[in-house]
């Protein structure tokens, strides 16, 4: 590892009658981030085909978490026609909570030291 990215993961809820609910009981996107400027280098997530996963990844990369997920979230709902858009968006925002915890942690820790 370079030190210059970070995994993060955010998780959400499936609704009834998905496939994917039948094997997990949350959505998962996870997302390899770049630590400065808060841009997802490479997505996923656990919906049940493999095409859905590219997608979402491919929709979501080039996205900076620094300049908000407001885009993302549009491209969700403009581009991505399923019973998990909400599912997706949830976990997108908790993803997105995460990143901002650990950029409040990482300035926190430069004022002490």
């Amino acid at each position: 590892m370079n030190g210059k990215t970070i995994f993060i993961a955010g998780h959400a809820r499936l609704p009834q009658g998905m496939a994917a609910k039948s094997v997990f009981e949350t959505l998962t996107i996870t997302a390899e981030v770049d630590i400065k400027y808060g841009v997802i280098l490479e997505a996923s997530c656990t919906l049940a085909t493999n095409h859905g996963r590219e997608f979402i990844g491919q929709l979501l990369k080039g996205t900076s978490l620094i300049d908000g997920i407001n885009d993302a979230i549009e491209m969700i709902q403009t581009y991505y026609h399923g019973k998990a858009t909400n599912a997706l968006i949830a976990a997108l925002k908790d993803l997105d909570l995460h990143f901002k915890q650990m950029k409040s942690d990482e300035k926190s820790k430069v004022k002490i030291d």
